[in-house]
């Protein structure tokens, strides 16, 4: 090939850099992300700390990570503190200096901006709506374009607009009734962390070419529908990321399975509750006795993921909490229920046959991939979007029901009620109708992202808009 052609080839690329926020759901979401982009042969650049970079590999569910390219860029050592269980405020406060550490990342992503810029035709930055401000100079390369990624619900992110225009209750020519008891954000943040988000908001509005959600319009297609009209840039529902059926469930990357998957086999078809708050949750010592007690008491077959939150520096020294149980509990559950302690591989959880429901803090990211593979949820919402999530679950999905009250957030969730939560989630007739509405919306869902479904459709608007 000619050296003209050659560099002719290079300049029809278009490039993307990833750059997500430093916590397993952002991570996790936007590799998903990158692998579903660069199987259009697009180059894909993944950036972080190296320290989260090693996390999100780590844990990653099986899949060619060869086709990305991860940048580790240093960071000046931040402090990685354990979690405080014992807070009012569930936030994860802990992980804000690992976010505010990565204001350095700024200057290493512009250079990488600045080198790939004249080898492509067009350098797309698909960024963390919380990390505006490290890809603020995107505005100085000339053929640089950046794209806001949400990392929560299309109906939060909705919720959030709709406030800032003064909340009217009639939506102009819009058919979507808003149910009563919306929780505000009172609890869910912390001040400091509000702070940072007005502060990347600021920087998001100067250079925003468009929204990501990982969502789908099966799901929310009202709330998309809602935000392409209160705001300026196109809003897209690319979503679900995740894989949608889990690729082969006898083995993972390293050819060997995790145990719990061997011990689902055994049960009986949608008989298990897989119970896990996600990785930015502490639950403290009083709760966790009261949630083995109901869980023990309740019959219920299950799988409890019982890991502390993670650190900012998942790597760094310093005593990882080890949750106690009642004595003898695992002894005593044992054949019914089993206590996971390590990294647990949801997805192959989620989309097993014996899985039933999901005790879940309602995190997006766990909301999205029990939607995908048509699992309920028991909503038991600790901080963030969450308690938000809950609402659109719960009420205007019918996935879901509520098990922890957000506004009884500072009481203590006795075992008996967490007993007759399980028993009516998973054992009434009420339990069953919600069962069968997560079946019907999971299999839409993925159907959606089947060539000439909605996702697939609007993924490919995406990409035909950034490779115009």
């Amino acid at each position: 090939m000619a050296d003209g052609d050659q560099h002719h080839q290079n300049q029809s690329q278009v490039v993307v850099v990833m750059v997500p926020l430093p916590a397993q759901g952002h991570l996790n979401q936007l590799l998903h992300l990158s692998r579903l982009i660069s199987a259009y042969n697009i180059p894909v650049h993944y950036v972080g700390a190296a320290t989260h970079n090693r996390q999100v590999k780590l844990r990653a569910h099986c899949w060619d990570q060869a086709k990305l390219q991860f940048h580790d860029f240093p960071t000046p050592p931040f402090l990685s503190p354990p979690p405080n269980p014992k807070a009012t405020n569930k936030f994860p406060s802990h992980l804000q200096p690992s976010f505010k550490a990565t204001a350095h990342l700024r200057q290493p992503v512009a250079k990488l901006l600045r080198e790939l810029s004249p080898k492509a035709r067009r350098v797309i930055v698909i960024h963390d709506s919380m990390m505006a401000s490290v890809i603020q100079d995107v505005a100085s390369i000339p053929n640089g374009e950046s794209y806001t990624f949400h990392s929560v619900s299309a109906f939060t992110i909705f919720l959030y607009l709709w406030e800032v225009i003064g909340m009217p209750k009639k939506l102009e020519k819009l058919d979507v009734k808003l149910p009563d008891g919306i929780p505000s954000l009172e609890g869910c943040f912390t001040i400091e962390f509000m702070n940072f988000l007005g502060e990347q908001h600021e920087h998001q509005k100067l250079m925003n070419a468009g929204n990501l959600h990982n969502t789908s319009r099966t799901i929310e297609g009202p709330y998309i529908d809602l935000l392409n009209r209160i705001g300026q840039q196109k809003h897209w529902a690319i979503g679900p990321f995740n894989p949608t059926t889990v690729a082969n469930p006898n083995n993972n990357s390293n050819g060997s399975r995790h145990k719990c998957l061997e011990w689902l086999d055994k049960q009986e078809q949608s008989s298990v509750m897989y119970v896990s708050f996600g990785t930015t949750t502490a639950m403290k010592d009083e709760q966790i006795q009261e949630l083995a007690i109901g869980l023990e008491e309740s019959k219920q077959k299950f799988i409890w993921v019982l890991r502390d939150a993670d650190k900012g520096d998942l790597f760094s020294d310093g005593e990882v909490r080890r949750a106690e149980l009642p004595r003898g509990y695992e002894e005593k559950v044992k054949g019914r229920g089993l206590v996971v302690r390590d990294w647990a591989p949801q997805l192959d959880i989620l989309s097993h046959k014996s899985t039933g429901g999901f005790l879940s803090h309602c995190g997006w990211n766990s909301c999205i991939e029990s939607i995908t593979m048509g699992v309920p949820i028991a909503a038991w919402p600790m901080h963030s979007d969450q308690p938000r999530n809950t609402v659109l679950i719960t009420k205007l999905l019918g996935v879901g029901f509520v098990m922890r009250h957000w506004d009884k957030r500072d009481e203590l969730v006795t075992s008996q009620s967490i007993k007759n939560g399980v028993q009516k989630f998973m054992w009434s007739e009420e339990g069953d109708e919600i069962r069968k509405r997560a079946a019907e919306l999971g299999a839409d869902v993925r159907q959606s992202r089947v060539e000439g479904g909605a996702s697939h459709m609007e993924f490919s608007s995406f990409i035909a808009h950034i490779t115009r």
